[in-house]
């Protein structure tokens, strides 16, 4: 239950699928971003004589613009015992992606000349960006390897679900969750934590007005930590564990820093990733360091500043945290 002293919102469970893709189309703005087209259009992809489905939809991710990306879209209903289904489909997604690229090109470009706003967005994006046209984007983020993102949308995420997901594939799947709310005066509420948040930058950082960063710069996890944990696991130990990592961010990630939460409330040591690994039988990671953590800062917060204490992960740049003098100018 959503409650205030106004009304009471009471979770409402999608029925059916559609219900499900029609709540996305609505809250398809705050969910995905401005720098985000969502394209729900249903075709067929894949050669003939090899595997062919039908995807939910294509989300064109333009937040970088050094690495614009496609996502392949797969939404589905906790309640279908999701688990078998989802996985297959998205294995089928990745070998129809590498079999009919050119098909896929032709229907997201149809999908997008019937939506003046989202086709003037990539055309906005391709000439500001080096493109020549938006064919020549749209073969940028589909034509070549290890181009295959997938995104799943579902109500309701198991453990068992997202272990499967972020452990069993060999490119990127990220995993987003909706649910709808119900008023008894017919008013709806929708829950989701909006996609990739955490690696999205204002125009602006710190009182020094730096730069954005671009999400093509972000190598850096910053992680945040009670200090006994900190001493017996990030120095003595030279890793950390149980971390929940972005599975879009996995390979670009090559240094941690460590955030010691109150009273230190500051970051003050990096160090090199060796590798990452999945932690035990879970859906998060071990980081493990190449060497013990070097001292740095501290990069202390801000009292009122624009930047909160981190509760969970975050990302950066090394570059960025080399230059930072507080905690606002990291992210």
């Amino acid at each position: 239950m959503l409650w205030s002293d106004v009304t009471a919102f009471h979770e409402e469970p999608f029925d059916l699928e559609s219900d499900l893709e029609k709540a996305i189309l609505q809250v398809s703005g705050a969910l995905f971003g401005n720098n985000r087209i969502y394209i729900d259009a249903k075709k067929k992809i894949g050669a003939k004589g090899k595997t062919q489905n039908i995807p939910d939809g294509y989300l064109i991710d333009l937040s970088s613009t050094k690495e614009p990306k496609l996502y392949v879209v797969e939404n589905e209903l906790a309640k279908h015992d999701p688990l078998k289904h989802i996985a297959v489909q998205i294995l089928e997604f990745s070998l129809s992606f590498e079999t009919s690229q050119h098909r896929m090109k032709d229907t997201i470009k149809q999908a997008l000349t019937v939506v003046p706003e989202a086709f003037g967005k990539c055309k906005a994006y391709a000439a500001a960006n080096g493109f020549e046209n938006v064919d020549v984007l749209l073969e940028r983020i589909i034509y070549g390897e290890d181009r295959f993102n997938a995104l799943v949308i579902i109500d309701e995420l198991s453990p068992e679900l997202e272990k499967v997901l972020i452990s069993r594939f060999q490119f990127p799947v990220e995993i987003l969750t909706l649910e709808r709310y119900r008023d008894d005066h017919g008013a709806r509420l929708y829950r989701f934590e909006p996609f990739l948040n955490d690696v999205t930058f204002p125009a602006t950082n710190g009182e020094h007005g730096l730069p954005s960063l671009d999400p093509s710069e972000l190598d850096t996890i910053v992680v945040p930590a009670h200090e006994d944990g900190f001493q017996e696991t990030f120095l003595s130990e030279s890793r950390w564990h149980a971390i929940r990592i972005h599975s879009s961010m996995l390979p670009k990630i090559k240094f941690i820093a460590g955030y010691r939460v109150a009273p230190e409330s500051a970051i003050t040591h990096v160090a090199t990733v060796a590798s990452i690994e999945q932690w035990k039988d879970t859906s998060k990671y071990v980081v493990n360091f190449t060497q013990p953590a070097m001292l740095i800062g501290p990069i202390r917060l801000v009292p009122k500043g624009r930047v909160k204490p981190p509760y969970g992960p975050r990302y950066t740049s090394k570059a960025r945290l080399d230059q930072a003098k507080n905690l606002d100018d990291v992210f």
